[in-house]
């Protein structure tokens, strides 16, 4: 329906969704679109997202009587309606009494509410909306080819594999696809097993009446026509679709064999006249197989189905950390407050995030104070204290304090968002292991093709009689067992598998390559501030001098500090929050550049700083003092002195700390065999200090970013294979020169973006845990490779008949098919093992 001039509500109270087609009330509705003059109203967040995203193809799609016709612009004269820039609703600038003007421009309101929020603050309703992210999952690959991808879902058209979403999302439901599978399967085996049965009773000395006879015959063979033609028709289709690009795969196989089958059967059933003795028994007869290409369809079917199963459990790592996220968020708009999806929120918006809740996106906290859990990012179970200029981390959780935060990113440049597409990239890519496999496989289904014909010939020539039907069966046995299934699955499951089991440990590798090559690494490069540190300064010591206590001296140098931005304040601000210790105010607070800060505190006049300070103000550091400081400066920290009434009260050792867990971590990967370097910017005295405490091999210091990647380079061209570990933009040329770049999680973008591994946690320990994996997943993609090669080595001979002069023994087509369907099984289930590693 469609209302121009006044203000459309009193014409059109209704609007349709052109998505879903869904009635909606245009009073209430909270999810609305503007596109060339139109405005389109939704049912939910959903379906504004697809409009969005596609407003061409929609608002095309859609009768002009469903859309409400809205003017784009609206001034006092000359405009027949403008739109309230608080609430979106079409106002009549000649009969509405709310305006306001802006910048020289003046806006009009629905009512004295929205102008109100409008005056507060026009800034906050006048910005452009970033549009909502598009959902992912919308681009399809190929589980044993990542490099296919395209738009919806659709056949791999080099190995005929259904394709599945890149990003799996917790919106889609596939319990609908479970069903149809389910039911196409039981379909299947109900209609095989009678024929199945029928084709097994003369073999088991069991014969039907005479009458009865000719009524199975054709009940045989309608019933597998129907499972060939209709259940395997996919098959025949991935099949025809290799043949015209020439990359032949194992539904090419399965198509000719089962085919040849089906065909053979139905000209036996329908004309035995036609066929030579060739193809006659004892009795005269021409033998039919239809049971072999009905539960050849069938089985591949199961195990299409298994396997499909089994690979969706792979996805399981990025479904729990997408679920980390909440699916709404509390938007304040002026004096209200709504809940809203997720999609909905913009950069900018600000919202509240109360106790108990999730913190919805990337932002920083302008209101408020509270303990937020982090341990979704840093591993520990300790939560962070935040208050206003604090970041907040979408999906971590507030614990006790109501804040109000303003969203700085959105949608795919959350952390949350980039660790997920990041562990994706891992999982789609292909390990160096993989190109051995691609290699066989490109030679592997025109092989299986003359072997078929060889064992045809080798029947036909040197079998019993009959001769030839022998020699079909063994040619559709060699294509049926053949199957490069197996194969192709034997790597990219594992690296899947691998993938996602090393994000729940928070180890994040960019690729395929990095989680093979780990496992080679043999020298271990550390950077020093933010990778064996903490990277920030913490206050370590304080040496009081004469009668005072610790516990005072503390509490007047950081009430001195409270007003001061420096990064040695900050440590001790730190410390005295840490250990409760009260602050007091300060008069008279002076700022000494570059040197220090001093004032009066209840009476006595402080003064905390470095050397230059004491001198500068006439304060004596005696010998016992200047003999104590040089030894904190020893043990590589900075020292500052605090003076209580012109006498020399304490100092205070400020140093960067070394990571609780470094110290284990170092010894583990000693004693795996790795040499450590570590190549700092740092000077050679804290260098060697901290070298020498975690028992380094070799220190460089001193180092540039371009040295950082020289030394790297030196060592590689020794024929060492070098892993780098850093966390700043000065190590990220150092990270891309080694053959494994590893970053720390609360590193610099620059670093991650360089590095082939992330530690999200931060922790050197990590390292541990991602080599152990690392040579858990070759090991496991060594045995799926194994599995496939010696599954076909002897599969094939023995579907060609190999054992029949020896044993007389033949492997029928319905065996064939069960052992490739088993094999594919075999192989994501062993893969499966790796979740269950590190």
């Amino acid at each position: 329906m469609s209302a121009q001039g006044s203000c459309c509500h009193a014409q059109a109270e209704q609007a349709r969704d052109p998505i879903c087609g869904m009635s909606v009330a245009i009073a209430s509705a909270t999810h609305r679109s503007d596109y060339h003059g139109q405005a389109f109203y939704f049912c939910c967040a959903g379906c504004k997202a697809k409009f969005d995203a596609e407003p061409a193809r929609y608002a095309a799609a859609t009768p002009a009587a469903l859309a409400i016709s809205m003017p784009a612009h609206a001034h006092h004269a000359g405009q027949a309606t403008a739109k309230d820039p608080v609430c979106g609703m079409t106002v009549d600038p000649s009969t509405t009494p709310h305006h306001a003007e802006h910048e020289g421009h003046v806006h009009h309101f629905c009512a004295a509410g929205c102008k109100q929020k409008f005056i507060a603050n026009p800034s906050l309703y006048l910005q452009p909306r970033a549009p909502a992210p598009i959902v992912p999952g919308a681009i399809y690959t190929c589980p044993m080819h990542p490099e296919v991808q395209q738009q919806g879902p659709g056949d791999c058209p080099k190995c005929g594999m259904a394709l599945e979403p890149m990003m799996p999302s917790l919106d889609e439901d596939d319990r609908a696809e479970v069903r149809s599978m389910q039911a196409r399967l039981w379909a299947l085996l109900a209609l095989t097993l009678p024929v199945f049965v029928l084709a097994m009773l003369p073999h088991l000395g069991m014969s039907l009446p005479i009458a009865w006879t000719g009524a199975a015959g054709w009940l045989e063979a309608a019933l597998a026509s129907v499972v060939v033609l209709w259940g395997g028709a996919p098959f025949f289709a991935r099949g025809w679709r290799s043949l015209r690009p020439w990359q032949p795969n194992m539904y090419t196989l399965i198509a000719i064999g089962t085919g040849v089958a089906w065909l053979y059967s139905m000209a036996a059933f329908a004309a035995p006249s036609i066929f030579p003795a060739g193809f006659r028994d004892m009795h005269g007869r021409v033998a039919v197989y239809f049971e072999s290409a009905a539960v050849i369809v069938t089985l591949v079917t199961l195990g299409d189905f298994l396997e499909w199963r089994a690979r969706r459990r792979t996805g399981a790592a990025l479904k729990a950390l997408l679920g980390l996220a909440p699916k709404t968020a509390r938007r304040i708009v002026g004096h209200e407050e709504h809940d809203v999806a997720l999609a909905e929120v913009a950069a900018g918006d600000v919202l509240r995030v109360r106790p108990g809740e999730k913190v919805p996106l990337d932002g920083v906290v302008l209101s408020g104070r509270s303990q937020v859990d982090e341990s979704m990012l840093t591993g520990e179970p300790m939560p962070v204290a935040k208050e206003a200029g604090d970041a907040l981390t979408g999906g971590t959780v507030n614990h006790d304090g109501a804040l109000t935060m303003r969203v700085e990113k959105v949608g795919a440049a959350t952390v949350l968002a980039q660790i997920v597409a990041q562990v994706a990239q891992a999982q789609r890519s292909k390990a160096p292991l993989q190109r051995m496999a691609d290699r066989v496989a490109a030679w592997f289904v025109p092989l299986v093709i003359a072997v078929a014909i060889l064992a045809f010939a080798g029947w036909v020539g040197f079998g019993p009689d009959p001769r030839l039907a022998h020699g079909l069966i063994a040619a559709v046995s060699v294509l049926i067992i053949a199957c490069p299934c197996a194969l192709g699955l034997a790597t990219p499951i594992s690296i899947m598998v691998a993938s996602g089991r090393a994000a729940q440990h928070g180890l994040l590798f960019k690729d395929a390559a990095a989680i093979e090559m780990l496992r080679k690494v043999d020298t271990l490069v550390l950077d020093k501030t933010g990778t064996l540190t903490e990277g920030k300064p913490a206050l370590t010591r304080i040496v009081a001098l004469g009668d005072y206590r610790d516990s005072d001296l503390l509490a007047w140098a950081a009430s001195l500090e409270r007003a001061s931005e420096h990064p040695l304040a900050k440590a001790v601000l730190a410390a005295a929050k840490e250990q409760g210790v009260p602050f007091a105010e300060v008069v008279d607070f002076r700022v000494h550049a570059g040197s220090g800060v001093s004032g009066q505190l209840a009476g006595r006049t402080l003064a905390f700083g470095n050397l230059a300070l004491m001198t500068q103000l006439g304060i004596a550091v005696d010998e016992p003092a200047s003999a104590s400081a040089d030894a904190l400066r020893g043990e590589a920290a900075t020292v500052m002195l605090l003076a209580v009434d012109g006498r020399l009260a304490g100092l205070f050792a400020v140093s960067d700390r070394i990571k609780p867990d470094t110290p284990a971590a170092l010894a583990a990967l000693k004693a795996s065999g790795l040499r450590i370097v570590m190549l700092t910017g740092d000077h050679a005295v804290t260098a060697n200090r901290v070298a020498q405490a975690l028992g380094i091999d070799e220190v460089h210091a001193g180092s540039t970013p371009s040295g950082k990647a020289a030394l790297v380079a030196a060592l590689r061209q020794q024929g060492r294979c070098v892993a780098m570990a850093g966390d700043g933009i000065n190590d990220a040329p150092a990270l891309a020169a080694a053959d494994i770049g590893i970053a720390m999680g609360q590193g610099t973008d620059v670093a991650m973006e360089s590095a082939q591994l992330t530690l999200v946690k931060g922790r050197l320990g990590g390292i541990v845990q991602a080599r152990g994996l690392s040579q858990a997943t070759v090991r496991n993609i060594r045995q799926n490779l194994f599995f496939a090669f010696i599954y076909n080595a002897l599969g094939v001979p023995l579907a060609a008949g190999v054992l029949y002069p020896l044993f007389g023994i033949v492997l029928s087509p319905m065996l064939a098919a069960l052992a490739m369907s088993l094999s594919s099984v075999s192989v994501v289930s062993n893969a499966l093992r790796l979740r269950q590693a590190a």
